[in-house]
């Protein structure tokens, strides 16, 4: 059961379920308007189809010992696709990295951090990024306080 067009029930469930992933199908059923059984076909289908990419948990870093994040602007020597994919298949296997983007511009990519402490961002800026092969260069910003974190994307 592949869909290509979302109606609005569809964006309804979406919604709700990118604000909260442990709802039960039946309450999700009762805040949209339809019956469990149709509601929990097209869960299933919106997951089939790819809207629905996976579900997680969102963990208080803070409580787990991860006070640091890191927001580090990082430039390689050599743009070319072999060497892009060799530099995200090495953030890959970096546990600390916790996102990564590759921007248009001046800067090659965008990492989020998060380390215990200053010391193991420096620890970890030294031995494992600033040392990957291609990396000509890194400015890091140290993140002060988040303002906002949403999850997802808007669902019209």
């Amino acid at each position: 059961m592949k869909r290509t067009r979302l109606d609005k029930i569809d964006k309804k469930i979406l919604d709700i379920l990118q604000n909260n992933g442990r709802i039960t199908n039946v309450e999700l059923a009762r805040l949209v308007g339809i019956s469990a059984p149709p509601c929990l076909r097209r869960v299933r289908a919106l997951e089939e189809s790819g809207y629905i990419q996976g579900y997680h948990a969102k963990l208080n870093s803070t409580a787990l010992g991860y006070g640091v994040t890191v927001f580090a602007m990082v430039r390689l020597s050599s743009q070319a696709e072999k060497d892009l994919k060799d530099f995200e298949s090495r953030l890959s296997k970096m546990s600390l990295v916790r996102e990564c983007y590759m921007l248009a511009g001046e800067v090659d990519f965008i990492l989020k951090i998060v380390a215990k402490s200053w010391d193991e961002y420096q620890d970890f800026l030294t031995n494992e990024l600033t040392s990957a092969p291609n990396v000509t260069s890194v400015k890091s910003s140290l993140a002060m306080r988040s303002a906002k974190q949403l999850p997802g994307v808007p669902v019209d």
